[in-house]
């Protein structure tokens, strides 16, 4: 029996790729075909694939040409696989002619002409992408989110609504629509991305909402809990979609490290400690605004938002705005603390303790591509690498799009996170449980 195995993405599968699968598989008796996992791609930079590797397996099944599909997973699988299935013929698409001639010593190698005039890629960018305006007056925040659209089929940046119009990159002075009226900009785009004070986000979603507008908003979303709630009631009547921007949820690094806590790999969480400080004089929020639902995040994803009490600890550097501020929490069966400063700088990492095991993710946690997995028996130690590209901005953008486009929810974050990062804000403000230094 001759074997034969390609590989591909598959993403919105086309005449395109069938044809190819027919070729392939008229090289030989036995047709394996693998499909890249969705790790692997963003790993590749192909981080604009919308359809789920459930999805596209299926599709790739639907034709009734591959005999065996696998998943690939990691750099230089293919020679594993050769050797693994005993492959006598690989084969791809000829525009990869030269790439993988490293694999003829294992087995022939054959390069295939592609079917001219479509491709996923093509197909993608023939949507009409939906049209964004980012609002805020952080120069730095607004230059480097407005650097990610280009990598993401699917939507364009085409405003900004600000009052500093003067510090923003030439890319942005040269968007088609610049104004420092917030209704302007709405009439004009299809979704917004927000960054501008806590205290307007309320106000602002609520408009933009009501404009059956799309709404991507960094966190806190709001204030207060009670209207955090009403904004996603909001939301759904109108049909629109309500995402919270924490790009690290979106992280390839930190979504695997999730998975590997709740199959158990360090036993039962006892401890999560989150630190995030930066000495950055941020123009818009304080320490906790700043970087506490950051740092919040991991906890209560982890250990849940049903934690028996918290209790703050806070420097104020002056009237209402803190330069420090620890917050403990204690659940039925675990603790939790973060740190979070504006002015004060500590080791930012995060470390979650387990009874069999820790996981420890070095400075700067929130942007990190690596953590290790660490044990009593140091041989059983284990790293993580993952690529982190845009510091994980494009991934979220990516889920918005597929969130608006497949209409159903794409988020990361769930939204009792986010009700519970509202509410903790909410209870600071408030001075609940606040003992200050």
């Amino acid at each position: 029996m001759r074997k034969v195995i390609t590989y591909g993405t598959y993403d919105f599968l086309h005449y395109g790729h069938i044809r190819l699968l027919e070729r392939a598989k008229a090289l030989g008796d036995y047709l394996i075909v693998g499909v890249t996992a969705d790790d692997f791609d963003k790993v590749r930079g192909k981080i604009n694939v919308q359809q789920t590797l459930v999805e596209r397996i299926e599709a790739v099944k639907a034709t009734g040409l591959a005999d065996k599909i696998i998943v690939e997973e990691y750099e230089g699988q293919k020679i594993d696989d050769i050797k693994r299935y005993g492959v006598d013929v690989f084969t791809v698409g000829s525009d990869w002619v030269g790439k993988f001639d490293y694999l003829k010593e294992y087995c022939e190698v054959v390069y295939l002409e592609r079917t001219e005039g479509i491709s996923s890629s093509e197909i993608r960018a023939q949507k009409r992408a939906l049209s964004m305006g980012i609002v805020g007056d952080d120069a730095i925040s607004m230059n480097k989110f407005q650097k990610e659209d280009i990598y993401v089929n699917g939507i364009e940046i085409i405003g900004i609504c600000t009052n500093n119009i003067e510090k923003m990159s030439d890319k942005i002075k040269n968007l088609s629509i610049i104004t420092d009226d917030y209704k302007t900009l709405l009439d004009k785009v299809d979704s917004v991305y927000i960054y501008s004070k806590p205290e307007e986000h309320y106000e602002q979603i609520k408009m933009a909402l009501n404009q059956g507008k799309h709404v991507l908003c960094e966190s806190p979303i709001t204030m207060n809990k009670k209207q955090c709630k009403e904004l996603f009631d909001l939301a759904e009547e109108k049909g629109c979609i309500l995402m919270e921007a924490i790009r690290t949820a979106y992280a390839t690094a930190y979504s695997r490290l999730l998975l590997l806590i709740k199959s158990g790999r360090i036993g039962n969480v006892v401890s999560v400690d989150a630190t995030c400080t930066s000495l950055r004089n941020n123009e818009v929020t304080t320490s906790l605004v700043n970087w506490g639902p950051l740092a919040l995040l991991p906890i209560y994803q982890i250990l849940g938002c049903n934690y028996k009490s918290k209790r703050y600890i806070t420097h104020f550097k002056s009237e209402g705005n803190d330069d420090f501020t620890k917050i403990d929490f204690l659940y039925p069966n675990a603790t939790a603390s973060i740190k979070v400063a504006e002015g004060v700088k500590a080791e930012g990492e995060l470390v979650i303790a387990g009874t069999k095991g820790y996981i420890y993710v070095p400075a700067p946690w929130w942007k990190t591509d690596y953590f290790e997995v660490r044990y009593e028996n140091q041989t059983l130690n284990r790293r993580y690498f993952y690529q982190l590209d845009g510091e994980g901005i494009r991934y979220e953008l990516v889920a918005f799009v597929r969130s608006i486009t497949e209409g159903k929810n794409a988020k990361y974050i769930d939204d009792k996170v986010t009700l519970a990062i509202c509410k903790t804000m909410e209870d600071f403000e408030n001075h609940v449980n606040l003992s200050e230094i």
